[in-house]
């Protein structure tokens, strides 16, 4: 009977085990490689991206079936309720046909010289080049969205730190505070005065953790991943002592995707512009058909009836000289040329905007390390003074708004650390991404 018992007892042991089991599998750690690698495989944009590279293919496929012969069958059955007749004389005159005919062929079409067809055949396979590169651009630009959400996260949660120590320090205070004003040597001013800043620090603690929260859920929609998962971000992401990289006076942009995908693009141009220069070409078809007919006054065509049978078939070629049609062709043509140089226009903007984007990611990462060393300096100094204004005012030495402004200030200072190593990291993201490494995040 003791030993029912004991199992019976254990059963809510093992089932409270079970369930924490199933909630530590449930958090997730996630390493900044493993969140670009996740959103690289789960990010709706990035699988859209991949389905235009499918869809590209088709289209090529499409626009290849031009180039192929194209079969056609037919069939008919015509009922003639009144047959046509032929006269040859005032009193001579011949039946056009007979009562029911039907009749079944195949008719072959196959282009010789189409440029059109030609020009679209290279099109359709520089639009698959395009989508790649598309697709490749997409990813770049998942995996710089997710690395700034994460650093976002982990700043924010550095903030949530910073605040969590400052209510330690003010409810210590607080306690002093409330000790002495019971013994009569503090004012009630004094004690409602620290109670207003534990409230406010309390306040900005809920809301800093509800951004968290939010930050949190805007990093797993960045990354693909349901929002309910729960995730766990380590601490050691944030470097707190970074060290400045050593710059080239310049970079090569055309290796980046964007320069890329604006050549592609100039390349699809330039084709379009061949394909209507192509409308000035003749055009050279072949066909071929080839047909079964019977003819019966009565319905038995497809019995050992009266049923008169007969082939034909016929082989042809067809050109097509285009002679004027308005200067409809010519006003195409033009249209182009506008827009190739649209395109260069494009591509010499963009190639600006990319040298402006790493001179721009060199500046705000020196910035940041000096800001970083500078603020760093400025938290020890800070904590400094503000241990030193404790001791005097739990001496008696200063005065309580001495000792807030130096806990405010503390506070500031370390506010603007965190911002600081934000910064860095948005920086150094963009120096990769100049640099047309941004994947490398993923190793």
């Amino acid at each position: 009977m003791n030993t029912i018992i004991k199992q019976v007892r254990l059963i809510p042991l093992l089932l409270l085990g079970l369930l924490l089991s199933n909630v530590a599998s449930a958090q997730q750690t996630l390493i900044l490689k493993d969140a670009l690698n996740y959103a690289i495989q789960n990010s709706a944009n990035t699988r859209k991206a991949k389905l235009d590279i499918e869809g590209g293919r088709y289209k090529t496929e499409e626009i290849r079936a031009q180039a192929l012969p194209t079969v056609t069958g037919n069939a008919g059955l015509t009922y003639n309720p009144i047959i046509g007749q032929l006269v040859v004389g005032p009193d001579l005159a011949f039946k056009m046909g007979r009562t029911w005919n039907s009749n079944a062929g195949v008719q072959l079409n196959q282009q010789l010289f189409n440029q059109q067809v030609f020009t679209g055949l290279k099109a359709a396979r520089t639009s698959e080049s395009y989508y790649n590169a598309s697709a490749e651009l997409t990813d770049e630009q998942i995996i710089e969205q997710v690395a700034n959400n994460y650093y976002q996260v982990l700043v924010n949660r550095q903030q949530l730190n910073v605040i969590d120590t400052n209510i330690k320090n003010v409810k210590v205070v607080e306690k002093i505070i409330g000790n002495q004003y019971k013994n009569g040597l503090a004012r009630k001013i004094d004690v409602d005065r620290i109670k207003v800043n534990l409230t406010n620090l309390e306040t900005r603690r809920e809301q800093t953790s509800n951004a968290i929260v939010q930050l949190e859920n805007q990093l797993k929609f960045s990354m693909g991943m349901p929002v309910e998962t729960v995730i766990n971000l380590p601490k050691t992401e944030l470097d707190h002592n970074p060290i400045l990289p050593k710059f080239s006076d310049s970079v090569n942009v055309e290796n980046r995707t964007e320069m890329k995908l604006l050549n592609i693009q100039k390349d699809l141009l330039t084709l379009q512009r061949k394909a209507y220069v192509a409308e000035y070409y003749p055009t050279l078809a072949l066909s071929a058909n080839y047909s079964y007919t019977g003819q019966s006054d009565k319905f038995d065509l497809f019995s050992n009836g009266q049923a008169f049978w007969y082939g034909a078939s016929a082989v042809g070629l067809t050109l097509k000289v285009p002679i004027f049609n308005g200067f409809a062709t010519r006003s195409r043509v033009r249209q182009a040329d506008v827009d190739l140089k649209k395109a260069t226009e494009d591509r010499r903007e963009t190639r600006n905007a990319l040298n402006l984007s790493y001179e721009n990611a060199k500046i705000q990462l020196k910035n940041s390390v000096n800001t970083i060393n500078s603020q760093r300096a400025n938290v020890l100094l800070a904590q400094e003074i503000y241990n030193s204004t404790q001791n005097n005012y739990n001496n008696g030495l200063a005065a309580l708004t001495d000792l807030l402004d130096t806990e405010n200030a503390l506070t500031e200072a370390q506010n603007s650390y965190t911002q600081a190593l934000l910064n860095y990291k948005i920086a150094e993201i963009q120096l990769i991404k100049s640099n047309g490494n941004i994947k490398s995040l993923l190793q």
